[in-house]
Protein backbone atom coordinates (compact mmCIF):
# COMPACT_ATOMS: atom_id res chain seq x y z
CA UNK A 1 0.00 0.00 0.00
CA UNK A 2 2.82 2.35 0.18
CA UNK A 3 3.67 2.62 -3.33
CA UNK A 4 0.27 3.66 -4.72
CA UNK A 5 0.20 6.23 -1.64
CA UNK A 6 3.23 7.78 -2.86
CA UNK A 7 2.53 7.51 -6.39
CA UNK A 8 -0.66 9.35 -5.05
CA UNK A 9 1.34 12.15 -3.94
CA UNK A 10 3.15 12.91 -6.19
CA UNK A 11 0.38 13.40 -8.52
CA UNK A 12 -0.67 15.88 -6.08
CA UNK A 13 2.27 17.61 -5.67
CA UNK A 14 2.79 17.54 -10.30
CA UNK A 15 -0.57 19.46 -10.04
CA UNK A 16 -0.14 21.78 -7.41
CA UNK A 17 3.12 22.45 -9.38
CA UNK A 18 1.16 23.40 -12.23
CA UNK A 19 -0.89 26.09 -10.55
CA UNK A 20 2.35 27.36 -9.29
CA UNK A 21 4.28 27.48 -12.70
CA UNK A 22 1.27 29.43 -13.60
CA UNK A 23 1.23 31.62 -11.00
CA UNK A 24 4.88 32.61 -10.74
CA UNK A 25 4.56 33.47 -14.88
CA UNK A 26 2.27 35.70 -14.34
CA UNK A 27 4.02 37.55 -11.56
CA UNK A 28 7.03 37.71 -13.31
CA UNK A 29 5.69 38.87 -16.10
CA UNK A 30 3.64 41.68 -14.00
CA UNK A 31 7.54 42.44 -11.85
CA UNK A 32 8.89 42.68 -15.41
CA UNK A 33 6.20 45.44 -16.48
CA UNK A 34 5.99 47.27 -13.20
CA UNK A 35 10.02 47.77 -13.11
CA UNK A 36 10.03 49.35 -16.54
CA UNK A 37 6.83 51.18 -16.28
CA UNK A 38 8.25 52.72 -13.16
CA UNK A 39 11.71 53.02 -14.36
CA UNK A 40 10.37 54.69 -17.80
CA UNK A 41 7.77 57.04 -16.29
CA UNK A 42 11.27 59.59 -14.19
CA UNK A 43 14.25 57.29 -15.29
CA UNK A 44 15.29 57.08 -11.39
CA UNK A 45 17.26 54.29 -10.64
CA UNK A 46 16.43 55.36 -7.03
CA UNK A 47 12.74 54.72 -7.48
CA UNK A 48 13.27 51.04 -8.93
CA UNK A 49 15.91 50.52 -5.90
CA UNK A 50 13.03 51.60 -3.42
CA UNK A 51 10.83 49.32 -4.66
CA UNK A 52 12.78 46.21 -4.90
CA UNK A 53 13.11 46.95 -1.61
CA UNK A 54 9.79 47.19 -0.38
CA UNK A 55 9.16 43.59 -2.50
CA UNK A 56 12.36 42.19 0.18
CA UNK A 57 11.96 44.05 3.63
CA UNK A 58 8.67 42.86 4.81
CA UNK A 59 9.52 39.35 3.77
CA UNK A 60 12.31 39.23 6.40
CA UNK A 61 10.87 40.69 9.17
CA UNK A 62 7.88 38.49 8.92
CA UNK A 63 9.06 35.41 8.13
CA UNK A 64 10.29 34.12 11.42
CA UNK A 65 6.66 34.44 13.03
CA UNK A 66 5.08 32.83 9.70
CA UNK A 67 7.64 29.75 9.82
CA UNK A 68 5.75 28.97 13.43
CA UNK A 69 2.30 29.53 11.89
CA UNK A 70 2.82 27.11 9.06
CA UNK A 71 3.79 24.52 11.48
CA UNK A 72 0.96 24.98 13.10
CA UNK A 73 -1.67 25.27 10.50
CA UNK A 74 -2.72 23.37 7.17
CA UNK A 75 -0.29 23.84 4.50
CA UNK A 76 -2.41 23.55 1.78
CA UNK A 77 -4.47 26.21 3.42
CA UNK A 78 -1.62 28.64 4.44
CA UNK A 79 -0.84 28.68 0.72
CA UNK A 80 -4.36 29.75 0.12
CA UNK A 81 -4.47 32.43 2.18
CA UNK A 82 -1.41 33.35 0.63
CA UNK A 83 -2.02 33.20 -2.80
CA UNK A 84 -5.41 34.85 -2.04
CA UNK A 85 -3.68 37.72 -0.52
CA UNK A 86 -1.36 38.20 -2.99
CA UNK A 87 -4.14 38.34 -5.98
CA UNK A 88 -6.19 40.82 -3.67
CA UNK A 89 -2.91 43.22 -3.81
CA UNK A 90 -2.48 42.49 -7.53
CA UNK A 91 -6.65 43.74 -7.85
CA UNK A 92 -5.90 46.91 -6.07
CA UNK A 93 -2.72 48.04 -8.36
CA UNK A 94 -5.24 47.00 -11.44
CA UNK A 95 -8.23 49.09 -10.45
CA UNK A 96 -6.17 52.28 -9.38
CA UNK A 97 -4.04 51.76 -13.03
CA UNK A 98 -7.92 51.89 -14.22
CA UNK A 99 -8.83 54.33 -12.82
CA UNK A 100 -5.73 56.52 -13.45
CA UNK A 101 -4.60 57.41 -9.88
CA UNK A 102 -1.75 55.49 -9.92
CA UNK A 103 1.41 56.43 -7.51
CA UNK A 104 4.86 55.17 -6.85
CA UNK A 105 3.76 54.93 -3.51
CA UNK A 106 0.74 52.54 -4.31
CA UNK A 107 3.00 50.37 -6.03
CA UNK A 108 5.57 50.13 -3.28
CA UNK A 109 2.54 49.93 -0.76
CA UNK A 110 1.04 46.86 -2.43
CA UNK A 111 4.53 45.25 -3.06
CA UNK A 112 5.03 45.19 0.74
CA UNK A 113 1.38 43.23 0.95
CA UNK A 114 2.51 40.04 -1.56
CA UNK A 115 5.92 40.41 0.21
CA UNK A 116 4.29 39.64 3.39
CA UNK A 117 2.05 37.46 1.99
CA UNK A 118 5.21 35.58 0.39
CA UNK A 119 6.41 35.10 3.74
CA UNK A 120 3.67 32.62 4.21
CA UNK A 121 3.52 31.13 1.06
CA UNK A 122 6.97 30.11 0.50
CA UNK A 123 7.72 28.09 3.62
CA UNK A 124 4.84 26.14 3.20
CA UNK A 125 5.24 25.31 -0.25
CA UNK A 126 8.68 24.12 0.66
CA UNK A 127 7.35 21.95 3.44
CA UNK A 128 4.74 20.61 1.34
CA UNK A 129 6.86 19.16 -1.01
CA UNK A 130 8.52 17.12 1.01
CA UNK A 131 5.01 15.74 2.10
CA UNK A 132 4.05 15.14 -0.88
CA UNK A 133 7.77 13.88 -2.41
CA UNK A 134 9.65 10.76 -1.71
CA UNK A 135 12.93 11.31 -0.18
CA UNK A 136 14.81 10.43 -3.41
CA UNK A 137 12.52 12.10 -5.47
CA UNK A 138 13.48 15.27 -3.93
CA UNK A 139 16.10 16.52 -5.96
CA UNK A 140 13.60 16.29 -9.35
CA UNK A 141 10.87 18.21 -7.33
CA UNK A 142 13.85 20.60 -6.47
CA UNK A 143 14.50 20.87 -10.42
CA UNK A 144 10.51 21.36 -11.51
CA UNK A 145 10.36 24.68 -8.73
CA UNK A 146 13.27 26.26 -10.12
CA UNK A 147 11.41 25.54 -13.54
CA UNK A 148 8.59 27.90 -12.80
CA UNK A 149 11.13 31.17 -12.03
CA UNK A 150 13.09 30.14 -15.25
CA UNK A 151 10.30 29.85 -17.89
CA UNK A 152 9.09 33.46 -16.15
CA UNK A 153 12.82 34.43 -16.66
CA UNK A 154 12.36 32.86 -19.89
CA UNK A 155 9.32 34.84 -20.92
CA UNK A 156 9.05 37.78 -19.32
CA UNK A 157 10.83 39.94 -21.15
CA UNK A 158 9.89 38.58 -24.32
CA UNK A 159 6.52 39.27 -23.67
CA UNK A 160 6.72 42.02 -21.29
CA UNK A 161 7.51 44.38 -24.10
CA UNK A 162 5.33 43.44 -26.52
CA UNK A 163 2.22 43.50 -24.36
CA UNK A 164 3.10 46.68 -22.20
CA UNK A 165 2.55 47.92 -25.95
CA UNK A 166 -0.36 46.08 -26.83
CA UNK A 167 -2.87 45.75 -23.11
CA UNK A 168 -0.21 48.03 -20.97
CA UNK A 169 0.13 47.84 -17.55
CA UNK A 170 -3.07 47.14 -16.49
CA UNK A 171 -3.37 44.34 -18.81
CA UNK A 172 -1.01 42.51 -17.94
CA UNK A 173 -1.64 42.96 -13.95
CA UNK A 174 -5.28 41.06 -15.10
CA UNK A 175 -3.32 38.12 -16.57
CA UNK A 176 -1.46 38.30 -13.14
CA UNK A 177 -4.34 38.11 -11.15
CA UNK A 178 -6.59 35.11 -13.33
CA UNK A 179 -2.94 33.32 -13.03
CA UNK A 180 -3.63 33.75 -8.95
CA UNK A 181 -6.80 32.20 -9.55
CA UNK A 182 -5.77 29.18 -11.82
CA UNK A 183 -3.35 28.14 -8.38
CA UNK A 184 -6.11 28.90 -6.05
CA UNK A 185 -8.50 27.15 -8.05
CA UNK A 186 -5.89 23.96 -7.63
CA UNK A 187 -5.08 24.25 -4.00
CA UNK A 188 -8.98 24.17 -3.24
CA UNK A 189 -9.40 21.02 -5.48
CA UNK A 190 -6.05 19.29 -4.04
CA UNK A 191 -5.73 17.58 -0.53
CA UNK A 192 -2.48 17.29 1.04
CA UNK A 193 -1.17 14.80 3.70
CA UNK A 194 -1.40 16.09 7.19
CA UNK A 195 2.01 16.13 9.03
CA UNK A 196 2.61 14.94 12.64
CA UNK A 197 2.30 18.29 14.15
CA UNK A 198 -1.57 18.66 12.88
CA UNK A 199 -2.69 15.46 13.88
CA UNK A 200 -2.08 15.94 17.35
CA UNK A 201 -3.86 17.91 19.43
CA UNK A 202 -1.79 19.71 21.31
CA UNK A 203 -3.24 21.94 24.30
CA UNK A 204 -0.08 22.92 26.16
CA UNK A 205 1.49 24.59 22.86
CA UNK A 206 4.50 27.06 23.66
CA UNK A 207 4.06 30.67 22.23
CA UNK A 208 4.76 32.07 19.01
CA UNK A 209 7.84 33.44 19.99
CA UNK A 210 9.66 30.65 21.91
CA UNK A 211 8.63 28.06 18.81
CA UNK A 212 10.56 30.79 16.87
CA UNK A 213 12.99 31.10 19.12
CA UNK A 214 13.35 26.93 19.60
CA UNK A 215 13.33 26.76 15.79
CA UNK A 216 16.51 29.23 15.20
CA UNK A 217 18.41 27.32 17.88
CA UNK A 218 18.32 24.23 16.21
CA UNK A 219 19.65 26.11 13.09
CA UNK A 220 22.52 27.23 15.03
CA UNK A 221 22.97 23.57 16.64
CA UNK A 222 23.86 22.55 13.03
CA UNK A 223 26.97 24.48 12.09
CA UNK A 224 26.91 22.73 8.66
CA UNK A 225 23.57 24.25 7.50
CA UNK A 226 24.02 27.53 9.30
CA UNK A 227 27.40 28.13 6.97
CA UNK A 228 25.14 27.13 4.20
CA UNK A 229 23.21 30.48 5.17
CA UNK A 230 26.09 32.81 5.80
CA UNK A 231 27.54 31.65 2.70
CA UNK A 232 24.02 32.53 1.21
CA UNK A 233 23.74 35.95 2.49
CA UNK A 234 27.15 37.22 1.80
CA UNK A 235 26.59 35.82 -1.44
CA UNK A 236 23.06 37.43 -1.83
CA UNK A 237 24.49 41.15 -0.44
CA UNK A 238 26.67 41.10 -3.92
CA UNK A 239 23.77 39.66 -6.02
CA UNK A 240 21.50 42.39 -4.28
CA UNK A 241 23.81 45.21 -5.53
CA UNK A 242 24.17 43.71 -8.96
CA UNK A 243 20.10 43.40 -9.45
CA UNK A 244 19.96 47.19 -9.28
CA UNK A 245 22.73 48.05 -11.68
CA UNK A 246 21.98 45.41 -14.42
CA UNK A 247 19.72 47.70 -16.38
CA UNK A 248 21.62 50.36 -16.12
CA UNK A 249 24.47 48.48 -16.86
CA UNK A 250 23.64 47.09 -19.98
CA UNK A 251 21.57 50.34 -21.23
CA UNK A 252 24.71 52.07 -21.09
CA UNK A 253 26.06 49.73 -24.33
CA UNK A 254 22.62 48.28 -25.77
CA UNK A 255 19.14 48.78 -26.65
CA UNK A 256 16.02 48.38 -24.57
CA UNK A 257 15.43 45.56 -26.89
CA UNK A 258 18.44 44.04 -26.25
CA UNK A 259 18.51 44.40 -22.99
CA UNK A 260 15.18 42.04 -23.19
CA UNK A 261 17.01 39.78 -25.43
CA UNK A 262 19.57 39.73 -22.38
CA UNK A 263 17.14 38.67 -20.20
CA UNK A 264 15.37 36.21 -22.51
CA UNK A 265 18.96 34.34 -23.21
CA UNK A 266 19.75 34.32 -19.38
CA UNK A 267 15.62 32.58 -18.82
CA UNK A 268 17.11 29.88 -21.55
CA UNK A 269 19.90 29.06 -19.61
CA UNK A 270 17.38 29.38 -16.42
CA UNK A 271 15.14 26.55 -18.33
CA UNK A 272 18.09 23.98 -19.13
CA UNK A 273 19.71 24.23 -15.56
CA UNK A 274 16.24 23.69 -13.84
CA UNK A 275 15.59 20.43 -16.63
CA UNK A 276 18.86 19.34 -16.02
CA UNK A 277 18.71 19.82 -12.45
CA UNK A 278 15.34 17.82 -12.37
CA UNK A 279 16.95 14.76 -14.46
CA UNK A 280 20.77 14.55 -12.64
CA UNK A 281 18.62 15.11 -8.68
CA UNK A 282 17.45 11.52 -8.09
CA UNK A 283 19.08 9.74 -4.89
CA UNK A 284 22.27 11.91 -5.42
CA UNK A 285 24.56 12.86 -1.70
CA UNK A 286 26.69 15.64 -3.27
CA UNK A 287 24.20 18.10 -3.72
CA UNK A 288 27.14 20.15 -1.54
CA UNK A 289 29.83 19.67 -4.17
CA UNK A 290 27.25 20.29 -6.73
CA UNK A 291 26.02 23.93 -5.40
CA UNK A 292 29.83 25.14 -4.44
CA UNK A 293 30.90 24.48 -7.91
CA UNK A 294 28.30 26.26 -9.72
CA UNK A 295 28.70 28.95 -7.77
CA UNK A 296 32.30 29.37 -8.80
CA UNK A 297 30.74 29.39 -12.16
CA UNK A 298 28.53 31.66 -11.17
CA UNK A 299 31.01 34.23 -10.06
CA UNK A 300 33.09 33.71 -13.14
CA UNK A 301 30.02 34.67 -15.17
CA UNK A 302 29.92 37.75 -13.25
CA UNK A 303 33.12 38.53 -14.80
CA UNK A 304 32.64 38.31 -17.86
CA UNK A 305 29.44 40.60 -17.67
CA UNK A 306 31.43 43.46 -16.79
CA UNK A 307 34.87 42.75 -18.24
CA UNK A 308 33.90 44.62 -21.52
CA UNK A 309 30.87 46.43 -22.66
CA UNK A 310 29.74 43.52 -25.78
CA UNK A 311 26.38 42.65 -26.12
CA UNK A 312 28.11 38.51 -27.21
CA UNK A 313 29.87 38.59 -23.89
CA UNK A 314 26.74 39.64 -21.61
CA UNK A 315 24.44 37.07 -23.42
CA UNK A 316 27.10 34.82 -22.74
CA UNK A 317 27.24 35.69 -19.13
CA UNK A 318 23.65 35.70 -18.52
CA UNK A 319 23.14 32.41 -20.12
CA UNK A 320 25.43 31.50 -17.48
CA UNK A 321 24.22 33.20 -14.68
CA UNK A 322 21.11 32.01 -15.03
CA UNK A 323 21.92 28.56 -16.02
CA UNK A 324 23.82 28.22 -12.62
CA UNK A 325 20.83 29.35 -10.37
CA UNK A 326 18.91 26.15 -10.27
CA UNK A 327 21.47 23.92 -9.32
CA UNK A 328 22.64 26.43 -6.15
CA UNK A 329 19.08 27.05 -5.08
CA UNK A 330 17.89 23.69 -5.83
CA UNK A 331 20.91 21.42 -4.13
CA UNK A 332 20.38 24.29 -1.04
CA UNK A 333 16.44 23.32 -0.94
CA UNK A 334 17.04 19.56 -1.05
CA UNK A 335 19.67 19.17 1.70
CA UNK A 336 17.19 21.29 4.35
CA UNK A 337 14.57 18.98 3.33
CA UNK A 338 16.51 16.14 3.71
CA UNK A 339 18.17 17.69 7.23
CA UNK A 340 14.96 19.53 9.11
CA UNK A 341 11.94 17.41 10.64
CA UNK A 342 9.04 17.38 8.71
CA UNK A 343 7.20 19.32 11.49
CA UNK A 344 9.66 21.86 12.10
CA UNK A 345 10.40 22.66 8.42
CA UNK A 346 8.39 25.84 8.36
CA UNK A 347 9.79 27.47 10.85
CA UNK A 348 13.05 26.85 9.99
CA UNK A 349 12.33 27.63 6.09
CA UNK A 350 11.18 30.68 7.18
CA UNK A 351 14.37 31.28 9.05
CA UNK A 352 16.64 30.57 6.01
CA UNK A 353 14.82 32.71 3.86
CA UNK A 354 15.20 35.50 6.00
CA UNK A 355 18.63 35.17 7.11
CA UNK A 356 19.70 34.41 3.38
CA UNK A 357 18.13 37.52 2.34
CA UNK A 358 19.12 40.22 5.35
CA UNK A 359 21.40 41.81 3.25
CA UNK A 360 19.52 42.43 0.40
CA UNK A 361 17.91 45.87 1.68
CA UNK A 362 21.17 47.30 2.61
CA UNK A 363 22.37 45.66 -0.95
CA UNK A 364 19.38 47.60 -2.38
CA UNK A 365 19.90 51.31 -0.73
CA UNK A 366 23.80 51.15 -1.39
CA UNK A 367 23.67 49.82 -4.82
CA UNK A 368 22.90 53.43 -6.48
CA UNK A 369 25.37 55.72 -4.42
CA UNK A 370 28.05 52.64 -5.00
CA UNK A 371 27.91 53.52 -8.53
CA UNK A 372 27.06 56.74 -9.03
CA UNK A 373 29.96 58.21 -6.74
CA UNK A 374 32.51 56.07 -6.43
CA UNK A 375 32.91 53.62 -9.11
CA UNK A 376 31.76 55.43 -11.81
CA UNK A 377 33.98 58.20 -11.63
CA UNK A 378 36.90 56.31 -11.26
CA UNK A 379 36.84 54.68 -14.26
CA UNK A 380 35.15 58.09 -16.51
CA UNK A 381 37.94 59.09 -19.21
CA UNK A 382 40.32 60.64 -17.60
CA UNK A 383 39.74 59.06 -14.00
CA UNK A 384 41.80 57.94 -11.38
CA UNK A 385 41.75 54.52 -12.83
CA UNK A 386 41.37 55.38 -16.50
CA UNK A 387 45.35 54.63 -17.12
CA UNK A 388 45.47 51.08 -15.32
CA UNK A 389 42.13 48.89 -15.07
CA UNK A 390 40.37 51.67 -17.91
CA UNK A 391 43.06 49.84 -20.18
CA UNK A 392 41.60 46.60 -19.43
CA UNK A 393 38.01 47.33 -19.21
CA UNK A 394 37.27 50.81 -20.82
CA UNK A 395 36.20 53.82 -19.79
CA UNK A 396 33.68 56.30 -19.82
CA UNK A 397 29.58 55.63 -19.09
CA UNK A 398 28.72 51.72 -17.21
CA UNK A 399 32.42 50.84 -17.12
CA UNK A 400 32.34 51.90 -13.26
CA UNK A 401 29.35 49.46 -12.99
CA UNK A 402 31.33 46.88 -15.09
CA UNK A 403 34.06 46.85 -12.48
CA UNK A 404 31.54 46.43 -9.65
CA UNK A 405 30.93 43.36 -11.52
CA UNK A 406 34.19 42.24 -11.95
CA UNK A 407 34.67 42.93 -7.87
CA UNK A 408 31.79 40.95 -6.51
CA UNK A 409 32.54 37.78 -9.38
CA UNK A 410 36.36 37.74 -7.87
CA UNK A 411 34.49 38.21 -4.61
CA UNK A 412 32.61 35.44 -5.44
CA UNK A 413 34.35 32.71 -6.14
CA UNK A 414 36.73 33.47 -3.50
CA UNK A 415 33.89 33.26 -1.13
CA UNK A 416 33.51 29.64 -2.27
CA UNK A 417 36.85 28.58 -2.09
CA UNK A 418 36.82 29.86 1.43
CA UNK A 419 33.49 28.22 1.81
CA UNK A 420 34.69 24.61 1.26
CA UNK A 421 37.60 24.99 3.69
CA UNK A 422 35.23 25.15 6.33
CA UNK A 423 34.92 21.20 7.01
CA UNK A 424 31.10 21.56 8.39
CA UNK A 425 29.52 22.50 5.26
CA UNK A 426 31.63 20.18 3.16
CA UNK A 427 30.81 18.00 4.86
CA UNK A 428 27.49 18.58 5.40
CA UNK A 429 25.49 15.78 3.98
CA UNK A 430 27.79 12.79 5.62
CA UNK A 431 27.79 14.36 8.96
CA UNK A 432 24.44 15.13 9.44
CA UNK A 433 21.79 12.65 9.28
CA UNK A 434 18.89 12.64 7.32
CA UNK A 435 15.55 13.74 9.17
CA UNK A 436 13.57 11.25 7.95
CA UNK A 437 13.53 8.32 5.82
Amino acid sequence: MVKPLRIERMSIFVIVWLGQLLSTLGSRLSNFAIDVWVYQRNGSVTELSFLIFFNTFPLIIISPLAGVLVDRWNRRWVMIISDTGTALSTLTIALLLISGQIQIWHICLATAVSSSFSAFQGPAYSAAITLLVPKKYLGRAAGMTEFAPAIGQLLSPLLGGILLEVIQLSGIIILDLSSFVFSIIILFLVRFPYHRATERQETNKPSLLREAVDSFHYLTACSGLMAILFFFASNNFMIGILQVLAYPLVLSFASPFQLGTILSVGGVGMVMGSILMASWGNGRRDYIKILLCFMLLNGFSLIIAGFSPSIILFNVAAFLFFLCYPFISGSAQVIFQKKIPINMQGKVFSFTNAICCSCFPLAYLIAGPLADQIFEPLMITNGPLAGTIGKLIGTGPGRGIGLIFIVSGTLTMLLTIIAYQYAPLRLVEDELPDAFD
